[in-house]
């Protein structure tokens, strides 16, 4: 019996998939967000709390691939890994990210629970406060996802490299 062993990037610890969740999940919260501010004027009805809930859920989930993800793996890389150089700026830009993670955990908070009219009448200027934090927050993450990127491809050059040369055998009649 051939057993076929298939890797599962949703849960699998590589940077490489790590960063793609940490994208998926980014674009997820931010289609919630274009949905959620295209309802302005914000109504008291239950589909929009729907969606502000599962946007507020999304954000969440979003915003702990970075730390608890994508930069706690580029920390157990080794020492000579070609991720050094991501790691050493994840490193130099997470106090800026940290700011914007608070900026978000401080709008999911305002928006837990039942909203009244008063809430929704602030939710424009608070989604627009969110939205510059993201901007800023996505800015950031993408200057660490190319590097990480670039230590991927160094890696597989590394890899390449390393093989040893196999002499290709051209036959009489081969062109």
């Amino acid at each position: 019996m051939n057993a076929v062993i298939a890797a599962d990037p949703v849960h699998s610890k590589t940077l490489p998939d790590l960063v793609n969740k940490l994208l998926a999940a980014r674009q997820s919260s931010l289609v919630l967000f274009n949905k959620l501010v295209a309802l302005k004027p914000f109504p008291l009805a239950e589909p929009a709390q729907h969606l502000l809930r599962r946007f507020r859920q999304a954000l969440v989930d979003y915003l702990a691939l970075g730390p608890f993800e994508v930069y706690e793996a580029l920390e157990e890389q080794p020492a000579d890994s070609p991720y050094r150089p991501a790691r050493e700026l994840a490193r130099r830009l997470y106090a800026r990210i940290a700011r914007t993670t608070q900026v978000a955990l401080d709008f999911h908070d305002r928006y837990d629970g039942a909203l009244s009219g008063s809430a929704l009448a602030e939710l424009d200027r608070e989604l627009s406060r969110l939205g510059e934090q993201l901007a800023v927050r996505i800015a950031l993450e993408d200057r660490i996802v190319t590097v990480i990127r670039n230590g991927r491809f160094q890696a597989a050059a590394r890899s390449i490299a390393a093989q040893p040369l196999r002499p290709q055998l051209h036959f009489a009649g081969q062109g």
